[in-house]
């Protein structure tokens, strides 16, 4: 299947290509920069939210540590910029799909290693949902339940959402067989979530990862 892939490939430069999806993934990763937990951190508590709980700027830490509350404007805006960038480009490039990719890689880039606040964001695995239902809304749905299922059972964020963005390769070759550009694009968000959890697979070992429930990670 890979071979015929490649044969088909045209592997000629297309500049156009090239230049616009720089320009969209520039464009995701400025506005995946702006981080609203560490926004919300600032404006409601005066803290920076990396230098408490587990450190992390993402939804789990700020709602373990700042509250409820704090926790739906941080999931709101985070699910907002993806929203935004990704709607922007569906409406402006309608037939080309693979933007669609550049755009969400982007969009979790710039949430993970935010230009505004000195490269030390959040891990990306709401930012990633939302970009992966963009791609393929069935595929984030039955990631989302593995993410349900697993935390349920272990207690652990980071088990489940570890496990959720490996369970789209998975998903994608049964739902989206044959789209190797997809199948690409959600390696890459694997792959980066799964990095941006490496301290939590530390502690998973060392059994001092903290389950839902504690206040700190």
């Amino acid at each position: 299947m890979i071979e015929e892939y490649l044969a088909r490939i045209d592997w000629t430069f297309n500049w156009n290509l090239i230049i616009t999806s720089l320009i969209i993934m520039a464009i995701a990763y400025l506005v995946g920069s702006i981080n609203t937990a560490i926004i919300v951190g600032k404006m409601k508590s005066n803290i920076d939210i990396r230098e408490h709980g587990s450190g992390n700027a993402g939804l789990t830490n700020a709602t373990r540590t700042m509250g409820k509350k704090a926790g739906v404007f941080v999931l709101l805006g985070d699910v907002a910029k993806a929203v935004i960038v990704l709607t922007a480009v569906c409406i402006i490039f309608p037939d080309v799909p693979e933007y669609i990719y550049v755009a969400g890689v982007g969009v979790v880039l710039g949430h993970n290693f935010p230009l505004y606040f000195k490269f030390k964001g959040g891990k990306g695995v709401l930012v990633s949902i939302v970009a992966i239902a963009y791609a393929s809304w069935i595929v984030a749905l039955c990631a989302l339940a593995v993410w349900i299922i697993i935390v349920a059972i272990t207690r652990y964020v980071s088990v489940g959402s570890i496990l959720g963005a490996i369970s789209t390769l998975i998903f994608a070759v049964i739902f989206e067989a044959g789209n190797m550009e997809m199948f690409a694009y959600f390696l890459i968000l694997a792959v980066l979530c799964v990095k941006m959890h490496g301290s939590n697979i530390a502690r998973l070992v060392n059994k001092e990862e903290n389950k839902i429930g504690k206040k700190k990670e």
